[in-house]
């Protein structure tokens, strides 16, 4: 309901149509055991993931944690499945490069046409990449939560 609420100001329908997908390896806190953290090393950060799925708004639909060495390949049915199950309207979808193939493998039972944004060729450092600069800006907002900067739960959730 406050998804709808959010989405009618700025001209939208309140069920969205299309989607984002994205990643975020988090560290996690001193206290969380080995067996719930993974070494992501494309970051070289030893923690959790954030998997993200989110209206082109960036107002979240689903949130998985898995170790940050599951890979955003391995993790794609986990936002695909929830988003397709919950907003069945949604017909499309972007993700990065991550995904590769088999989100829009994935993507083809429900119906969700999943189409990879990746980065300009050549380009390093920090980028405004169009489609995919609404779920980072989600992500930066999350970082700015004291709480939410670190992952110190020991429970990881997915729905």
């Amino acid at each position: 309901m406050l998804r709808r609420l959010l989405r009618a100001p700025e001209g939208r329908d309140g069920e969205p149509s299309a989607c984002l997908l994205d990643s975020q390896t988090v560290n996690t806190s001193a206290n969380v055991p080995r067996t719930d953290q993974g070494i992501d090393a494309g970051e070289r950060i030893t923690g959790r993931k954030r998997h993200l799925g989110t209206d082109t708004l960036g107002l979240l639909l689903t949130v998985a944690a898995t170790a940050a060495g599951v890979s955003d390949a391995a993790a794609d049915r986990l936002l695909l499945t929830p988003i397709a199950a919950a907003h069945p309207r949604i017909r499309k979808a972007w993700a990065d490069a991550g995904y590769r193939t088999t989100a829009i493998d994935h993507g083809v039972a429900p119906g969700v046409d999943v189409q990879l944004v990746p980065r300009p060729s050549g380009r390093r450092g920090f980028a405004v990449i169009p489609r995919r600069w609404t779920i980072e800006r989600t992500f930066g907002r999350l970082m700015h939560h004291r709480r939410l900067a670190r992952d110190s739960s020991s429970v990881i959730w997915a729905g």
